[in-house]
């Protein structure tokens, strides 16, 4: 038998299909197997057996050994790298590795065995007591116990009667050993009470629509709080309940809790979980378990799309709309596509989900691509809260430079009097956005990338949100030695300062990425917040959305208008999108829910749309300038970025693929609406120079994209790093 073979080494010169010799008969078509590459033996997966090579026998080397009883990729993983391998150029091996556990190579993490104890029944009870030496009391006691448990963990009995004890038993051979494999539960207390749910006729026909329909892709398009969730989990008891499997997508890790725990009361056991902030031993279990088929349903966020499910009945991709969903680092994807693949490959229904769907998303659903099912109101007819708009001009000429607003604070005090709760929302964390020397300008910058560093009161230190890097805070001024140092902006951290100064009895709670770096750091601060042991919520974007707090009904926005005006086609349609989530936390249960938005924009048209829940009319507007001004999805964006070390590198490989796709751009003019090379707007990132060229390519050439990357990744070398781009989810 011959097994084709991609190593395990993900550089685009060995990006081959390898054959070898394989003596090993349960190798098959997804195995695990380490083989000689070179000089070494590495790590390698079989993606094809057959039985003769087109190479001489002679040349072929064997198979080392298999490392799994059971294929870890499946048949569908291996015809999923292919797609993506086609779709995105990415080597073979940097997809494969998207299917396992990170520590899974290389043998890092393996399954958790724990040695039971029991008593060997082939000889009665009372002969093995009656040869226990006097004064061995806990020999016998130990035995005793095992009578009446049967068995238990070495190690519990161990710490009841000591070491020698139990030793001595196994050594006479009165007490047997066995090692049984046991899981390590990530978010073990995470359980919800299962309530009986009477469907409301709007639930109703969104079961029986996305039942019915002959689409592939549902949209459902439901305002929040229209009981979305509740049909997800009716959708995943029914493909559970025809003995399929399903997949459950959210945007943030700090969602993955909730929804954890909302599947583990109606599925139990069924449900593992699938994220990065798990330790490595929770990941692989939870990953074993999906793959043995011990859980069937997977509940995570991006990478849960690739959860090792066979027989999959659903996909579920809640607040679809998010940028999470589309992978910025290598290898980079957008998680609809894979997820639509897995769809149809398995002839299963792929459903999306979102109060503020994305414009490309609902264009197809509104020209009959996907299914459309629209959820237009509250469960029970709840109103949705009101949004209040503060202008903050008006503000600052009334001498107002607080962070709140006169309407946000009056309303802020009426809502912890009353014993209700608030969110506070600002997407920006620290203490404030940049530091300024009042008499020359000097702005404190990253030594790593080209960015204004944010202090952080605390620690006192400066800190690049890119990289990392922290810095001691200055005490005067580098450049001109002035000891008089402004802070620009607000942060999360002074908003929380300046709330206990307006409201000292109240209790405040800080939601960021500072807060939350702990693996159940956003799960204990929501527990928390959920208990009522906190009056208000200050947060940033993963405070947005998803979250069903029913004594929240104030939501304060802050800086509304911040994400405006970023240099970037989407920024309308985030900023539309955020307003709509964060307001929708409001007002969720019995009591009315009230927002008030501050903006110094109050007039922005984008703003007026999302006061009025206007989603349609929002879609119109975007969608009629997206096609006017030829933006996704009425054409492709595409960037080659070029990241160097050396500036001079940076700028040689830049000329070098400017000038391959040049002779492409002019061969095929009418093809392209935009193109030119340019410095990245952040030039210098974690160290590395950035340069980019820049194209729109009309929506019906995918040859021309496929052009691109061909003619592109070849230009990566020693020096510098080139990749491609497709319709980026951040073009800075």
């Amino acid at each position: 038998m011959i097994a084709e073979v991609i190593v395990d080494i993900a550089h685009s010169d060995v990006d081959k299909i390898f054959d070898y010799n394989c003596p090993i008969p349960e190798v098959t078509v997804g195995s695990r197997v380490v083989v000689p590459f070179g000089n070494t033996k590495t790590e390698g997966i079989v993606i094809n057996v057959k039985d003769k090579s087109d190479f001489p026998a002679a040349r072929l080397k064997n198979v080392l050994r298999a490392l799994d009883d059971v294929p870890a990729v499946t048949l569908e993983g291996i015809e999923l790298m292919r797609f993506m391998k086609a779709k995105y150029h990415i080597p073979s091996a940097a997809i494969l590795r998207l299917f396992l556990p990170t520590e899974m190579r290389k043998g890092k993490v393996k399954k958790k065995l724990v040695t039971y104890v029991s008593l060997n029944e082939d000889i009665p009870l009372d002969e093995m007591l009656s040869s226990i030496r006097a004064g061995a009391d806990n020999q016998a006691l130990a035995l005793k116990k095992l009578y009446d448990v049967k068995t238990c963990k070495i190690a519990d009995l161990k710490a009841d009667f000591s070491n020698s004890s139990v030793n001595r038993l196994i050594e006479k051979g009165y007490i047997l050993t066995s090692e049984r494999r046991e899981n390590r539960e990530p978010y073990k207390n995470v359980f919800a009470k299962k309530n009986d749910v009477d469907f409301s006729p709007a639930q109703v026909n969104a079961l029986n629509s996305v039942h019915q329909t002959d689409k592939t892709v549902t949209l459902i398009h439901g305002v929040t709080g229209s009981g979305k969730t509740v049909v997800y989990l009716q959708l995943i008891k029914d493909v559970i309940s025809d003995g399929r499997s399903a997949i459950m997508l959210v945007p943030e890790i700090s969602l993955t809790p909730q929804m954890l725990s909302q599947l583990r009361a109606e599925f139990g056991e069924e449900v593992a979980i699938l994220h990065s902030c798990l330790s490595a031993g929770e990941r692989f279990d939870e990953w074993w378990r999906l793959r043995s088929g011990e859980a069937h349903i997977a509940v995570g966020a991006r990478s849960a799309v690739f959860a090792p499910l066979e027989n999959l009945g659903l996909i579920v991709i809640d607040e679809e709309h998010d940028g999470s969903y589309v992978s910025e680092s290598s290898p980079r994807y957008a998680t609809f596509d894979i997820a639509r693949f897995r769809a149809e490959f398995n002839g299963c229904k792929l459903v999306l989900g979102s109060a503020t769907p994305s414009v490309e998303t609902y264009i197809s659903a509104t020209n009959g691509e996907f299914n459309l099912v629209k959820m237009p109101d509250r469960i029970n007819k709840k109103p949705l809260p009101e949004i209040m708009i503060a202008d903050m001009r008006k503000e600052v000429r009334r001498g107002n430079n607080s962070a709140f607003s006169s309407a946000l604070t009056e309303e802020l005090e009426n809502c912890v009097k009353s014993g209700n709760q608030a969110i506070i929302f600002l997407n920006r964390r620290g203490y404030s956005q940049h530091i300024i020397c009042r008499e020359c300008g000097y702005v404190a910058r990253c030594d790593n990338c080209d960015v204004a560093l944010n202090y952080h009161s605390v620690g006192n230190v400066l800190k690049c949100h890119y990289c990392g890097a922290t810095y001691k805070m200055l005490t005067a001024c580098p450049d001109c030695g002035s000891i008089h140092i402004n802070y620009v902006g607000t942060g999360t951290q002074k908003v929380v300062e300046e709330l206990k100064k307006l409201l000292p009895s109240a209790r405040i709670l800080r939601m960021d990425n500072d807060t939350t770096q702990t693996k159940e750091g956003h799960f204990k601060i929501l527990l928390q917040f959920s208990e009522h042991k906190a009056d208000i919520l200050v947060g940033t974007q993963m405070i947005a959305k998803g979250h069903d707090f029913p004594a929240v009904t104030l939501v304060g926005i802050l800086d509304a208008d911040m994400s405006l005006f970023f240099s970037d086609y989407r920024s309308g349609e985030r900023t539309f999108q955020l307003i709509t989530q964060v307001a929708g936390r409001s007002g969720r249960a019995d009591k009315k829910g009230v927002v008030v938005l501050q903006t110094f924009c109050p007039d922005n048209p984008v703003l007026r749309y999302a006061v009025s829940y206007d989603y349609e009319g929002f879609f119109a507007r975007e969608s009629s300038l997206r096609k006017t001004t030829s933006f996704p999805p009425f054409a492709v964006i595409v960037r080659v970025m070029v990241e160097s070390d050396e500036e001079t590198s940076g700028m040689e490989t830049l000329k070098e693929v400017y000038l391959k796709l040049s002779d492409l751009y002019s061969h095929n003019k009418t093809a392209f609406l935009f193109f030119n090379k340019m410095r990245s707007p952040i030039k210098r990132l974690k160290n590395k120079f950035r340069y980019q060229v820049l194209m729109r390519i009309s929506s019906s050439r995918n040859d021309i994209v496929d052009k691109v990357y061909e003619l592109s990744l070849p230009c990566s070398n020693s020096k510098a790093l080139v990749y491609v781009e497709l319709n980026p989810a951040n073009l800075s």
